[in-house]
């Protein structure tokens, strides 16, 4: 019996400018992180007329979070057992999609033994799913932006960093998505720290309530936002990109009719700024100031924050 290994890597995501109004066609600023999810494939032939799919997904610790047994029959991909039924069923629709796309994807006689492996907590809400799907795809050799677009929705920031080796400019126009890869490596990156909230943000719910907005202008705010981020990645002087992030939320809190995360958590912050990342109301924001300053929202009971050189992925682009 012949065995085969194939290992697949996607990088994290987050959404730096331009959230809701990306889906629209504004130009966002995105960033891939360090720390990703990994996919190992092992195969082996069997003789057996029902091909077995055996899923483990391990956490940032090495544990296991969920197990699943899938088998195919007579063409039809289906669920032996699981540990969890809804997380199988959204990996079954993934796969079965896939195998729309190419025919020859888990078609032959064989077992096959697959294991993720977070290297951020789940919860952080970096990407889980889309490291997932980006490496499903490029397992199964089809396009990855057909696989999120049919499964989840959203803008594609995210399959885009999957893969990304810098920051990036994002556009999506006409459903067809755009990445330009970017160098964004500010010189006042010691004074950029990513705090997470200790929520997780529902992205589909966050897209769900943009898309029910009546906006009569939004052309005119997806130019204003496409200008923004183009004015926030020039930035050469912190006081100029602090001014331009809170007129970013500014803008984003009228068009949501919501309160931006600073007004609303950190009204007593007065070091710097905080500006929400991706879907508002849950994982990490982006806060400006000093280390010392950081206590600020360590003793406000958020305990997790990182640099700015250890989240974001170190460009190999030039």
């Amino acid at each position: 019996m012949q065995e085969a290994t194939q290992s697949y890597y996607a990088h994290g995501k987050l959404l730096l400018t331009a959230e809701y109004l990306v889906l629209d066609g504004a130009k966002a600023l995105a960033i891939p992180t360090q720390r990703g999810q990994r996919l190992i494939v092992t195969r082996k032939n069997s003789e057996d007329s029902i091909m077995q799919l055996h899923w483990q997904s391990h956490l940032d610790d090495g544990s296991t979070w969920f197990e699943a047994r899938f088998g195919l029959q007579n063409n039809q991909l289906y669920i032996i057992s699981s540990s969890d039924s809804k997380v199988a069923q959204t990996l079954l629709t993934l796969l079965e999609y896939a195998r729309e796309k190419n025919v020859n994807f888990l078609s032959q006689k064989e077992h096959c033994t697959v294991h993720t492996h977070l290297e951020f907590p789940r919860h952080w809400g970096l990407g889980s799913s889309s490291t997932l799907i980006s490496m499903i795809a490029e397992w199964a050799e089809v396009d990855p932006y057909d696989l999120v677009f049919n499964a989840f929705g959203g803008s594609g920031y995210d399959i885009a960093c999957a893969q990304a080796k810098s920051p990036i400019y994002y556009t999506l126009t006409d459903d067809v998505p755009h990445s330009e890869p970017t160098l964004f490596n500010p010189k006042f990156r010691k004074n950029l720290f990513f705090v997470h909230l200790n929520q997780k943000q529902d992205s589909k719910a966050s897209i769900k309530h943009y898309r029910s907005l009546s906006l009569t202008k939004k052309k005119e705010w997806i130019n204003r936002f496409s200008q923004l981020t183009s004015a926030i990645h020039y930035s050469t002087d912190l006081s100029i990109f602090e001014a331009l992030i809170q007129k970013h939320e500014a803008y984003l809190g009228q068009i949501l009719r919501t309160v931006p995360v600073q007004k609303r958590l950190f009204s007593t912050y007065t070091s710097g700024v905080v500006k929400s990342l991706g879907g508002w109301g849950g994982d990490f924001v982006l806060a400006t100031g000093t280390s010392q300053d950081m206590t600020y929202f360590q003793q406000k009971g958020y305990p997790t924050i990182i640099k700015w050189d250890e989240m974001v992925l170190k460009s190999t682009y030039t």
